[in-house]
């Protein structure tokens, strides 16, 4: 496989340092607090009502708030406290308590009762539906549900220390992969680091500093979305207080055309997003990959009238929306066509993966040669870079990292296998210690040669459906948590805490200060916003829209395992294996046509990747962004508009998540104090 030039650029955007500090402090868990009660109740609300979340903004926002109070204080932020208040506020903003409020709309939802999946949820996801119409968390019933999600919670913050460290060290200290992306996630922290630095209390630049390219770019993606900002969020967010249907200048979530437009395509979901925060994506992926997912969904646009044509997607009806249209083609086609995809994306990367160990092996019997026969020193050999990390990096012992690996899969072993006792043990243990530990080291690898993520699809569906002919039935298991995780997110995070010269003890610490902060925000908050109004309901109008073509795809899923229910009989006849298997095989041939055209890896990805695209609302303006980067901007800044991109998108997040803040607080506080009769 050809090396990719487009990769190589972004590899070359930040080294990491040689030397390392502790970024906990009391201003870090001030920040954590302010996370957790200011922002995570918006960034629950914005969920609900346009279908994102704060997310970036939120983090952006507590970071450029403590920078500003530090410098008004005569002192300053270094990188790595930077990191870590950043690190803390992604944390905090997740709210798993929000799952509890898909989950009381699924269990009553008409898809659940049509699919006979009601029935059979057990108490420990939900109580009974009279339980549920009362709209209270804080009642016994509940206790249950929420023990479930602390728990949750408990092991998986203690499991980020475990096999995803460990394939870090393989990967990242032993291999030394590059890591392609992980810069991108660290150029903003050291942007703001030196505006924290280089500028005085004043505002001016210190003496010396020069100023920062990085803060100007990040001050100009500021008031872009400052001002977008207030048109997509702030005026829908202000006019719900005193309307009942709010004020949507921009469609929150997408504009439909599939009507309009089913004459000429028929069968085809089009959509189109008005968030311009997607233009900014595509200036910041890599082009090739944004250019091969367009040209996927593009193809699927020319095979839907041909498939609609030659009888193979029966379910749609002239006058369906793009919803319905993409709920009906994947039951009709594209859950086996997805399927087959995923298949060909796992096997590329397998292939690519052991093809590169297979070299690297070669490579590295050649310099051991070499070495040997110029008595070198031995000091870079695998197995010293593995057992000897680079001193001030805080890293723990890697029996220690095993340990916990060992401890939290096992856990979720018991765990699953006492509230699942019909499900065959041997599958649970073949989840955590055989195909967990594959899939992450694939994954991780990948991630490190080319920042594409690796994943075999349907692994735990085929699982539980093959369960069936071990006596299991029911839906319970797909509720257990069960130990099948990708590791390869957190190897990515460690390497951009790399990149910051942040220790990696503090995000130790930082977990200690996250956990209690997000459990009390998150039930309370979660509590409020079901008060305010049913979930969904016209208040937020992104659940009212999409959350029954989810609750229709949970569906048809989770009843494939109910045996000979109705159900299940409709899953089985959304599987087709022509389709699976076709799929599958023009995936590999499509890659392998374009790495033997010398085609950028990017592009054979996204490509494959693109196909089969439903609502695909963001790729058109991420395309236009792409475009507009590469052949405006690099033209006129050259490769350092590489460096420019993530500076610029990140400043435009914080000022999405400035005016945000403001017209959700006007929301919350208007929600709090009345409610208008009408």
């Amino acid at each position: 496989m050809q090396e990719d030039l487009e990769l190589n650029q972004y590899r070359d955007l930040l080294k990491p340092p040689s030397t390392f500090a502790d970024g906990f402090s009391v201003r870090s868990v001030l920040g954590c607090i302010f996370i957790g009660l200011v922002m995570m109740p918006a960034s629950m609300y914005l969920s609900l009502l346009a279908g994102g979340d704060l997310g970036g903004a939120a983090q952006w926002v507590t970071v450029i708030l403590f920078v500003e109070l530090a410098r008004r204080s005569f002192t300053t932020l270094k990188q790595p406290e930077i990191f870590i208040l950043f690190y803390m506020a992604g944390a905090a903003i997740s709210s798993p308590f929000s799952g509890l409020l898909w989950t009381q709309y699924y269990v009553n939802s008409a898809p659940a009762h049509a699919l006979q999946i009601s029935e059979h949820i057990p108490r420990w996801v939900a109580p009974p539906p009279g339980i549920i119409e009362q709209r209270n968390f804080f009642l016994p019933a509940w206790a249950g549900p929420i023990a479930m999600i602390v728990l949750g919670q408990v092991l998986g913050r203690i499991d980020k220390f475990g096999l995803g460290y460990v394939l870090f060290r393989v990967t990242s200290d032993v291999e030394r992969l590059p890591f392609p992306m992980a810069p991108v996630g660290a150029l903003g922290i050291t942007a703001l680091a030196e505006s924290s630095e280089s500028v005085n209390a004043a505002g001016a630049p210190a003496a010396g500093s020069g100023g920062s390219w990085r803060w100007r770019v990040f001050s100009i993606g500021g008031m872009i979305g400052l001002l977008f900002g207030a048109l997509y969020v702030g005026i829908p967010a202000l006019s719900s207080i005193f309307l009942k249907n709010p004020l949507q200048l921009l469609p929150l979530t997408f504009a439909d055309f599939t009507k309009r437009t089913e004459i000429f395509l028929p069968a085809t979901p089009v959509t189109l997003s008005f968030d311009i925060g997607n233009l900014l994506v595509g200036m910041v992926l890599p082009f090739f990959a944004v250019l091969g997912s367009f040209l996927g969904l593009i193809l699927t646009w020319i095979a839907n009238p041909i498939l609609h044509a030659t009888g193979q997607l029966p379910s749609w009806r002239p006058g369906m929306n793009a919803v319905q249209t993409a709920y009906a083609n994947h039951v009709d086609v594209y859950l086996s066509i997805g399927i087959g995809l995923s298949l060909a994306i796992a096997a590329i990367g397998f292939y690519h993966v052991f093809s590169g160990l297979r070299s690297k092996n070669a490579q590295r019997r050649t310099l051991t040669a070499n070495a040997a026969s110029q008595d070198s020193d031995i000091s870079t050999s695998p197995w010293r870079r593995l057992l000897h990390p680079p001193a001030g990096r805080g890293d723990i012992p890697l029996w220690a990292g095993l340990a916990i690996y060992l401890f939290s899969t096992s856990t979720y072993i018991a765990l699953s296998h006492y509230l699942v006792p019909n499900f065959p043990l041997w599958i649970l243990f073949g989840y955590g210690f055989v195909y967990t530990p594959i899939i992450s080291y694939v994954a991780a690898r990948m991630e490190g040669i080319a920042g594409q993520w690796v994943e075999i699809p349907m692994v735990r569906e085929a699982t539980f459906i093959a369960a069936q002919s071990l006596g299991y039935r029911g839906v319970d298991i797909w509720f257990a948590p069960i130990p099948i995780n990708n590791y390869a997110g957190q190897v990515v995070n460690f390497r951009v805490q790399e990149l910051t010269g942040t220790k990696f003890t503090s995000i130790i610490k930082a977990e200690l200060v996250i956990f209690p902060v997000v459990i009390i925000s998150s039930i309370l908050f979660a509590q409020y916003l079901w008060r305010i109004a049913p979930i969904p309901s016209a208040a937020y109008p992104y659940a009212n829209q999409l959350w029954e073509l989810q609750a229709q795809q949970t569906a048809l899923m989770q009843s494939s395992t109910l045996g000979d229910a109705v159900g299940g009989q409709n899953f089985y006849d959304a599987l087709k294996w022509h389709y699976i298997l076709g799929s599958a095989g023009v995936g590999i041939f499509t890659y392998s046509l374009l790495s033997l055209a010398g085609a950028p890896i990017m592009l054979c990805y996204g490509l494959i990747r693109g196909l089969g695209a439903g609502i695909a609302a963001g790729l058109f303006p991420q395309m236009i962004g792409a475009l507009i980067g590469r052949y405006f901007f690099e033209k006129r800044f050259g490769l350092a508009w590489r460096q420019y991109a993530p500076v610029l998108l990140a400043g435009f997040l914080c000022g999405v998540g400035l005016i945000s803040m403001f017209a959700l607080g006007c929301l919350l506080i208007a929600k709090a104090v009345f409610q208008l009769p009408y």
